[in-house]
């Protein structure tokens, strides 16, 4: 009987591996078409963010920065070609509106895909809520049939209901709204 059980638990366990590893390529699969799809202009965005977030980034700027202000030193013996640093201030500048521009495009970039992967876990949760319901449902007729004292209690028939998900979000609001008039009448 041991050993039936343990296949039972081993071909389980493969279920669920598969379905894992099924999940797994379908994201991985998924992810890489959205990052074929990505057009030219918003790839080198990315590139230009990831390049300016990076270590190597640091130490050319810190090179290139280091030696501009030490030529230019008023001590130091070399042609001097910026000596009051106001191009240096200039290329600074614009480099620095460059870059942010091209880390915003990245971030709205990141931040749609965000929302739409917020969206399908909302609609996953939606269908699991949904599903719990109904098994909670069936579960308690089958247990009111079988005359299973558990089954007549009240909180069995509040989980079989469908939850709206706008009450939900109408619930959240109205609390907020309370918890902020209460604060504010503290003060």
């Amino acid at each position: 009987m041991a050993a039936a059980d343990e296949r039972a638990d081993d071909d389980a366990s493969e279920a669920v591996a598969g379905v894992i590893d099924r999940n797994i390529a379908a994201l991985i699969k998924r992810r890489e078409e959205e990052k074929s799809a990505t057009n030219t202009q918003d790839r080198i965005a990315d590139a230009i963010s990831a390049f300016a977030g990076s270590m190597k980034f640091v130490y050319i700027h810190v090179a290139i920065y280091g030696t501009w202000i030490v030529v230019n030193l008023p001590f130091v013996p070399l042609p001097k070609f910026d000596p009051s640093y106001v191009v240096l201030a200039m290329v600074a500048s614009v480099e620095a509106i460059f870059i942010s521009t091209f880390v915003m495009i990245s971030q709205n970039r990141m931040a749609l895909i965000a929302d739409q992967r917020a969206d399908l876990d909302l609609q996953i949760s939606l269908l699991a809520e949904h599903e719990i319901t109904r098994l909670v449902a069936l579960v308690t007729e089958v247990a009111k049939r079988m005359e299973v004292p558990a089954a007549g209690d009240p909180e069995l028939r509040e989980l079989a209901r469908d939850v709206a998900p706008e009450h939900v979000l109408d619930r959240m609001e109205e609390t907020e709204r309370r918890i902020g008039e209460a604060r504010e009448n503290e003060h």
